[in-house]
């Protein structure tokens, strides 16, 4: 048995017990797979908005649950959008390893599975990670989470995801039948790491705009989603790292974020390495994708979790601020 395995083996009962419907549903009404570690959690087990079919790989968004162990959880959440360029997912280092590492720290992480192109575009994308967000928040009771942090984090493209969240949010619908479509999607806070943000500039991502907009979008429609340009004073605090030597996504993109949440005085902290090629996920890169280790680029995940600390997602909750907690029997 690895040290992962036997870590996870100590998460909270309840836990398991308060998504095993979840779980039920979508493998039965949509054949997704999950563990009773690591449970799939289908968004909309009657059929996300626009599914032009019923196809598990293709259009049945879900997000894979990993809660943090027991005597290690804080109670905050992370979901997170691996990369691929809006045409497939990098769900392993930049996904299941991500989720690890924020189980190491007491984190719960919910590795999302959101829609690609070119079957969808734009908005399907953005429904599937603000769904994810809202049923974190809906179900964070029974699943002994705080609802009010509750993070996302993306990389690459997957960061243009996080970024599109961050900058288009709403409070939810208060009148609809449906609980969880009435809560909040915005996140708390905000990591996005080599992130393709500029789409509107020299500097943005020519194949995750084709796979998120289409071959030829319309101008106003590049803008909206270059989301530099939708910075307001309600966007989370953020965490960047990039690498100066990114030639497929350029360190500007999350340059010109940071300038501007700094100008909309959002709180904002940015490490940028002189080393390391797009792609690198926590530094070891991806032997799958042909992607070496960068040594320098290892030390973001260290300067997040400082990050992380000083943003309150570190702090185990007492027994009286535990969602539903009850008081131990002996």
């Amino acid at each position: 048995m690895s040290p992962h395995t036997s870590r996870q083996g100590r998460i909270g009962l309840s836990f398991v017990l308060g998504i095993g419907l979840a779980v039920g549903l979508g493998a039965q009404g949509w054949g997704q797979e999950g563990s009773a570690e690591h449970p799939v959690i289908v968004l909309w087990p009657s059929g996300a908005p626009g599914a032009k079919g019923s196809d598990p790989n293709r259009d049945v968004p879900s997000m894979t649950a990993w809660p943090a162990p027991a005597d290690k959880a804080t109670g905050a959440s992370v979901v997170v959008c691996p990369g691929g360029g809006y045409g497939m997912l990098a769900d392993d280092h930049e996904g299941k390893q991500v989720a690890e590492w924020l189980n190491s720290l007491g984190l719960s992480a919910f590795v999302l599975k959101y829609r690609l192109g070119p079957r969808y575009h734009h908005p399907a994308m953005l429904h599937d990670v603000q769904r994810a967000v809202r049923t974190v928040r809906a179900q964070a009771g029974g699943w002994h989470l705080d609802p009010k942090r509750v993070a996302v984090m993306g990389f690459s493209a997957g960061g243009h995801l996080a970024s599109t969240i961050g900058t288009h949010f709403d409070k939810g619908n208060p009148h609809s039948a449906d609980p969880i479509d009435r809560e909040s999607c915005r996140p708390d806070r905000l990591i996005l790491v080599y992130p393709v943000i500029a789409i509107s500039t020299e500097f943005g991502h020519g194949g995750s705009v084709r796979n998120l907009l289409g071959e030829k979008p319309e101008r106003h429609l590049i803008e909206d989603l270059s989301n530099e340009l939708r910075v307001s004073k309600d966007t989370p605090p953020t965490f960047l790292a990039h690498t100066n030597q990114d030639r497929g996504v350029p360190a500007e993109n999350s340059i010109l974020f940071a300038l501007a949440l700094r100008k909309a005085r959002v709180p904002v902290e940015l490490h940028l390495f002189e080393r390391g090629n797009h792609g690198l996920g926590l530094g070891s890169g991806s032997k799958q994708h042909g992607i070496g280790p960068e040594p320098s680029f290892q030390a973001w995940p260290k300067l997040c979790e400082t990050w992380l600390g000083g943003q309150g997602f570190l702090d185990r909750p007492t027994p009286d601020k535990v969602p539903n907690a009850k008081p131990a029997t002996h």
